[in-house]
């Protein structure tokens, strides 16, 4: 049976503690490290932020198993950074167009979608070039994204092992609760 990372004492736990928190404390009671999970979360979140919609779980399946990451975290990250993905895609479509320098044209969804299921050669004439510039917008920024959330969260995980182990090392050296200290 796999050790519990938070005490069952205390107030209850919040859902984003049960869905969140807890899982990724439960990978370094597994043996996984912080640096391997501060990865998992900084190329995760910078693949579910890719600016094509519908293409983020498999991206994080594919990187993940080819950099060996953690799948349960890398796809709670994929799901976290949902909110966040059509504000990326709507700044990186802006960014490709301002880097290749060429006139950025506002198209809402509802046009976008009809013309999908209308003429896709047209659609994807009109908006593959878009997608691209997006693309290559997202490849420049990534990797300084990586590094930045892998900076933030290796110290936060470090110090999550160190209280975790600290706390294990007190309970191992602590007297049977049904002993008095002498």
């Amino acid at each position: 049976m796999t050790e519990s990372p938070i005490p069952d004492a205390g107030p209850p736990r919040t859902s984003w503690q049960r869905h969140v928190i807890d899982p990724i404390a439960l990978q370094l009671t597994q043996g996984i490290t912080p640096e391997k999970i501060a990865l998992t979360l900084a190329v995760g979140s910078a693949f579910a932020l890719f600016p094509i919609l519908g293409t983020t779980t498999i991206l994080c399946l594919i990187v993940g198993i080819a950099l060996r990451l953690n799948q349960p975290i890398i796809q709670i990250v994929n799901a976290l950074c949902t909110p966040l993905h059509l504000p990326v895609i709507y700044a990186m479509v802006k960014l490709g167009s301002h880097i290749f320098n060429v006139p950025y044209s506002h198209v809402g969804i509802r046009m976008m979608n009809h013309m999908l299921w209308d003429d896709p050669r047209d659609f994807f004439e009109r908006f593959g070039i878009t997608a691209l510039h997006a693309i290559a917008a997202w490849a420049i920024i990534a990797p300084f994204w990586i590094v930045a959330v892998y900076l933030f969260a290796l110290p936060v995980l470090n110090e999550v092992n160190r209280r975790r182990i600290a706390s294990r090392e007190q309970t191992v050296d602590a007297p049977p609760p049904d002993h008095p200290v002498p």
